[in-house]
């Protein structure tokens, strides 16, 4: 019997999944940032602006971005790591990959990019400094394997960063709501041309875990000291999880 999971409101066979995700991103990759400025009225900016600070790359770093996508946390730590430092963008999706890997181009940074799965890391144990995902996490089949994976992959005393959509304020949630369901598909139908993918991300957003959750999460896959921030009213909640030993 195959085993099922969400895509966003709907359950489909846990082996369809990432095919299904793939199909979003493709689709609205070359629009993905302008999207991103108008959905959050550019505060998608200052919470990953908040990761980068917290994440504190220091020259020489190893650092691993995770659906990496259009590149905005590789850059920042390309530049922070300088050159003798090693910044991987990685994505499962090769449209938003491409994107990424040549705006990086484009700032002159020569920085490594690799098509994988983050369920199955193509790296050595116990070799990055830093290891981040912004708004990837929920999308993937398996979070419990790729958290695991994420700590496998980085050295005793490096941290993983997880930014990602949460549980917002309860007060603003009828607000919200409204905002996810109603206005969003139509920016995406207007900008993208896609407004199907947008409701998907709403849907996916609901059916994430929220802090609690994903901090528990975190603490299963070994990670320790597990702590996070929320931003924006919980809109977006980055946490922190060390790899002790």
């Amino acid at each position: 019997m195959t085993n099922k999971t969400h895509f966003g409101y709907q359950e489909v066979e846990e082996n369809k999944k990432a095919e299904k995700v793939a199909e979003v991103f493709h689709s609205v990759a070359q629009r993905y940032d302008v999207m991103n400025d108008l959905m959050s009225a550019g505060l998608h900016r200052l919470w990953k602006k908040f990761t980068i600070g917290q994440a504190a790359v220091r020259p020489g770093a190893k650092v691993l971005d995770i659906a990496g996508g259009t590149g905005d946390l590789a850059r920042e730590f390309a530049r922070q790591a300088g050159p003798q430092g090693e910044v991987w963008l990685t994505d499962i999706n090769e449209s938003m990959l491409r994107v990424g890997r040549d705006r990086l181009l484009d700032d002159g940074l020569l920085t490594p990019a690799s098509l994988c799965d983050a369920e199955k890391l193509p790296f050595p144990s116990d070799y990055f400094d830093v290891v981040t995902v912004a708004f990837g996490l929920r999308n993937m089949t398996h979070k419990d394997r790729a958290l695991a994976e994420m700590r496998r992959v980085i050295k005793p005393g490096g941290k993983v960063f997880v930014l990602e959509f949460s549980k917002l304020w309860q007060p603003l949630q009828p607000m919200y709501d409204l905002y996810s369901f109603k206005v969003l598909p139509k920016l995406g139908a207007l900008i993208a041309g896609d407004a199907d993918s947008y409701r998907y991300l709403a849907e996916s957003i609901r059916m994430h875990p929220d802090q609690e959750g994903l901090k528990s999460l975190m603490e299963q896959a070994g990670l320790e000291n597990v702590q996070y921030w929320n931003l924006t009213g919980g809109v977006v909640a980055l946490h922190q999880g060390t790899k002790l030993s």
